[in-house]
């Protein structure tokens, strides 16, 4: 759709909205190769795109299709900057990068945008989320008045708005519709569990389906970390996938992945932006995302080239309304699903592991081995040995995937420990006007943070922001659990208040 556009007979502005997998790279690619002048010297476009891999895929796209005479550079973070600058003296007329990147580019001089006739904003709504607003607006302004900008996203927040009115002129808008086509082959579950209870939910999921091989979406890199700690632990092959790890380290992570040496990949969504992996069984979700129409982004990973695929979600009773939202904005239904309880579970993996014991092909020397150990046996019944060999299949359940666990935390002792804690105060810019009450500001901390309502200390409602105590020791890197969360299109802004902090006696676990 957007191709005839960009190649009419005048230049246009354009905003494409639309999801990852939809052909965008095609979409600006192959108008840029017929619209820039190979003869040229100085860079002719200029593509941004939020994450490493996401400028990487989209170059090696590019060259894919390009003609010989266009020379297609990329440059991204993480990398020897030197290198960069070495490439970029040759001539080159199509860059593609990261913000923070160029930007460092432009500081040092050694990369002129004063030439630059096209620029492409990819993935803006998550170059937004990422904090690059300031950095777009100090390149943008390297770059000539009377530029041609095209922007791609897959939703259309207010940030994104106030691009489209301060850089565009009358842009033509091509909305790609996926969501019939992207979910027709996906089943859409949800699982209503506490936070405590996910990561044993995790657990017999990844027990139960032993051919799974999925991403878990998690809002925080730190959540990605602790949850792939935990489960690894178990004995169950995940990995995570975050900003801190170094381009080689990522690259190593996603070559195991697509060798399918792991069931699971856990990412926050800006790390998994622009990772193409195909046969993704399933989708899930550790918390739904904030704009609805991630929720599609998430899930259009799987169901691919006629595969079936599962997207699970992972919701508190109170994001009931969630799902609703889900359903009738996307026009696709949800199923709420169950996690099975540590007998049913067992059962499960029995009668699976009989099954596989009943086909399984003798081996040539299984025989010789049997004689070996035959008198080990000779005074068991068939009966007897059936349930030693059992026994022995439930003790490894038991140690390897939580079974033996309890899967209702109530269950758990509320017993805690009284101990002295300090007490740090902060403020998050929301209030009364957004129609909170006390009660609602403690749900909606403890849910964005996963911290127990019981950390938090007092709490005072104002019209326009809050305030809220919580122990030191559950404070730690707090504020970052509500980077690029809005209300209402405004962003979410939570910092300490800078109060001394007071002693108190905090229950704690």
């Amino acid at each position: 759709q957007a191709i005839p556009v960009l190649l009419g007979d005048n230049p246009v502005d354009l905003i494409g909205l639309a999801q990852t997998g939809t052909g965008k790279t095609a979409a600006f690619g192959l108008p840029l190769q017929e619209l820039l002048d190979s003869q040229a010297t100085g860079v002719q476009a200029l593509i941004m795109a939020p994450t490493r891999e996401l400028a990487q895929q989209t170059a090696t796209q590019l060259r894919s299709f390009a003609a010989n005479s266009i020379n297609i550079e990329v440059v991204y973070g993480g990398a020897a900057i030197s290198n960069q600058i070495k490439a970029l003296r040759k001539s080159v007329q199509i860059v593609v990068a990261t913000p923070g990147r160029l930007l460092d580019l432009i500081k040092r001089q050694a990369i002129s945008l004063k030439n630059v006739r096209y620029v492409v904003l990819d993935e803006a709504d998550e170059m937004l989320n990422m904090g690059f607003k300031e950095d777009i607006d100090k390149i943008l302004a390297h770059t000539p008045a009377d530029r041609v900008t095209w922007l791609f996203s897959a939703t259309m927040p207010a940030g994104i708005r106030k691009i489209v009115h301060k850089y565009m002129h009358e842009p033509r808008e091509v909305a790609v519709n996926t969501h019939q086509k992207s979910n027709v082959d996906i089943s859409h579950q949800y699982i209503v569990t506490s936070a405590a209870d996910k990561l044993l939910a995790l657990q017999r999921l990844l027990a139960l389906h032993t051919d799974m091989r999925g991403v878990l979406f998690c809002r925080t890199r730190r959540e990605t970390k602790d949850i792939a700690l935990k489960l690894a632990q178990q004995g169950h092959g995940v990995e995570a996938l975050h900003g801190e790890l170094s381009q080689a380290q990522r690259e190593a992570v996603m070559k195991r992945f697509k060798a399918r040496s792991m069931q699971l990949l856990i990412a926050t969504d800006v790390a998994a932006r622009g990772i193409d992996v195909s046969n993704l069984t399933h989708v899930l979700h550790h918390t739904l995302p904030d704009q609805l129409e991630s929720y599609t982004h998430r899930s259009g990973r799987t169901g691919r080239a006629g595969n079936k695929g599962v997207s699970l979600a992972f919701i508190n009773p109170r994001e009931r309304r969630r799902i609703t939202e889900l359903e009738r904005k996307n026009k696709i239904s949800f199923e709420e699903v169950f996690v099975p309880g540590a007998h049913e579970l067992a059962d499960i993996k029995i009668t699976r592991w009989a099954e596989n014991l009943s086909r399984t092909t003798e081996h040539a020397q299984a025989a010789e081995a049997l004689a070996k150990v035959a008198d080990k046996f000779a005074d068991m019944s068939k009966d007897e040995l059936l349930k030693k060999l059992i026994s022995s299949e439930l003790n490894k359940l038991n140690s390897s995937s939580g079974f033996g666990k309890k899967s209702n935390n109530k269950e758990v002792a509320k017993a805690g420990i009284e101990k002295p804690g300090s007490i740090r105060r902060f403020y998050i810019n929301i209030g009364s006007m957004d129609g909170l009450t006390k009660s609602d500001l403690l749900h909606f901390l403890s849910d964005v943070s996963r911290i127990k309502r019981k950390r938090f200390g007092k709490v005072t409602v104002n019209k326009n922001f809050s305030l809220f105590e919580v122990e030191q020791k559950w404070s730690r890197d707090l504020p970052q659990y509500f980077q690029g969360l809005e209300v209402d299109g405004r962003s979410i802004e939570v910092r300490s208040d800078e109060k001394p902090a007071r002693q108190a006696h905090m229950r704690v676990a």
